[in-house]
């Protein structure tokens, strides 16, 4: 076998050879990310969503979606949405000046111990409240409060239901809340479940002797200036609907001591004149020997000869 030729010592190294080696694939796709995972799962959640949604408006009449929209609808932001006037095609102005809201979450649940301001009106001279009465006036609260655990679509109103006893008699408060109201937004109209609740009232002190008197409230918050619409004319347009609301379901109008609208002068909450349980009716059954007195006329009788002077006067 030849020997190797040698390499001068002038000569160049020989060239090593080039190898490339090539990978085949097998096949099979690269990792693609799970991307598509999140995409899915926000679809099937809309799906169940829209289905849970058609669920409900079929399982529910038109009183309960309406309660259901007035629950989770937020009480200030429904004052900014219905107060709005139009300008034009995209302005408006707000009935309720900007300035004037509340600049933290006030608006809560929450519920504090709050000693209510007594109302004017009193005892007379030398008189005191009944045993009778005192007597009474506890069977009455222990009555509405039994009416309404016994009723559905009121049971989640018993904490909007506050009894006080004070120089005039026993005042029953119905509340606002942050999560519910018992009239329409800037209006006397009461709602379905309030209107209810005043029902169930006036069923309960339509049997006793004593005067009524009611008397509408709102909170702190007031109208822009050049509004028609004031929080005096307000608090006593819903107390007059609450006193037609009272007649309707039993209540003697001869009973009718008054109605008052007192704005925002006698605050539930002293403390935040914005609490939303400042806005209330109060109804207040007078005890028999306090300076609050029946009217003394009958009115059935004093109204029918005005009525026929005045159709009189028309005839030609």
């Amino acid at each position: 076998m030849a020997s190797a030729a040698k390499r001068g010592r002038n000569e160049p190294p020989p060239i090593q050879p080039i190898i490339v080696k090539k990978v085949v694939a097998d096949g099979h796709g690269g990792h693609h990310g799970g991307a598509w995972k999140i995409a899915y799962a926000d679809f099937v959640t809309a799906m169940m969503a829209f289905f849970l949604l058609m669920w409900l408006i079929g399982a529910t009449d038109e009183d309960q979606r309406r309660g259901l929209a007035d629950y989770f609808t937020p009480t200030l932001i429904e004052y900014r949405r219905d107060s709005a006037g139009s300008d034009g095609i995209l302005g408006g102005d707000s009935i309720i000046a900007d300035d004037n809201y509340p600049h933290r979450a006030t608006q809560t649940g929450s519920r504090s111990i709050v000693i209510p301001r007594d109302v004017t009106g009193g005892i007379e001279e030398g008189r005191q409240p009944t045993a009778e009465d005192r007597e009474q006036f506890g069977r009455l609260r222990d009555e509405l409060l039994r009416r309404i655990d016994q009723t559905p679509e009121l049971r989640r109103l018993r904490s909007h239901v506050s009894f006080t006893q004070n120089e005039e008699g026993l005042r029953i408060d119905l509340m606002d809340e942050a999560d519910y109201s018992m009239f329409r937004v800037g209006t006397d109209q009461l709602l379905p479940e309030a209107q209810r609740l005043v029902q169930e009232v006036a069923q309960v002190i339509a049997g006793v002797p004593n005067a009524v008197v009611v008397r509408g409230h709102t909170d702190s918050l007031p109208y822009s200036a050049g509004q028609t619409m004031n929080n005096w004319r307000l608090s006593t347009g819903r107390a007059e609907t609450t006193r037609a609301t009272l007649q309707g379901s039993g209540v003697s109008i001869e009973r009718i001591a008054r109605i008052e609208g007192v704005a925002d002068r006698d605050p539930f909450v002293p403390q935040d004149r914005y609490d939303p349980r400042n806005r209330r009716i109060s109804i207040t059954l007078a005890w028999r020997g306090s300076a609050v007195r029946r009217p003394t006329t009958n009115l059935a009788e004093a109204t029918a000869p005005a009525a026929s002077a005045a159709a009189a006067r028309r005839q030609p």
